[in-house]
This record gives structure tokens, C-alpha cells and sequence, in this order.
């Protein structure tokens, strides 16, 4: 059965430019506390996370009416 759980593998400390877009958003306090605690976890930044799971989000989403 395949999960549906994100893996992160942790990464190594590399910072650089990375071609992206820089816009702002709006977080509640408890998704950030819970963002920086898996970025400490896997060693990666929060935005790194944020673009992790908002890549799956796009991959597997469903519009239902």
C-alpha cells in the first residue's frame, strides 16, 4: 500500500541563488512553529518545506463540486 506521507530526506547546509519567485503569504503561528520544527528536523529551510509541500499539494489535488 503506498503511503501518503511527504518524505523529506535531510539535506546539508547549501544556500545560493535558486531562480525562484519571492512573494509574501499570510501563516498561522501553529503552521509556522510546526514548519520550523520539521526544518530542524530534515535540515532544510522553511521555504524549502513550503515549495515541498506545495509541489505535492499541486500533484495530487482534486476539485470536487
Amino acid at each position: 500500500m503506498k503511503s501518503n506521507r511527504i518524505q523529506i530526506p535531510k539535506k546539508e547546509n547549501v544556500k545560493g541563488e535558486d531562480g525562484y519567485k519571492t512573494f509574501s503569504i499570510r501563516i498561522k503561528e501553529e503552521t509556522v512553529a510546526a514548519l520550523d520544527k520539521i526544518a530542524n528536523e530534515s535540515n532544510r529551510s522553511r521555504n524549502e518545506l513550503i515549495n515541498i509541500f506545495l509541489e505535492y499539494g499541486i500533484e495530487n489535488y482534486e476539485i470536487i463540486e
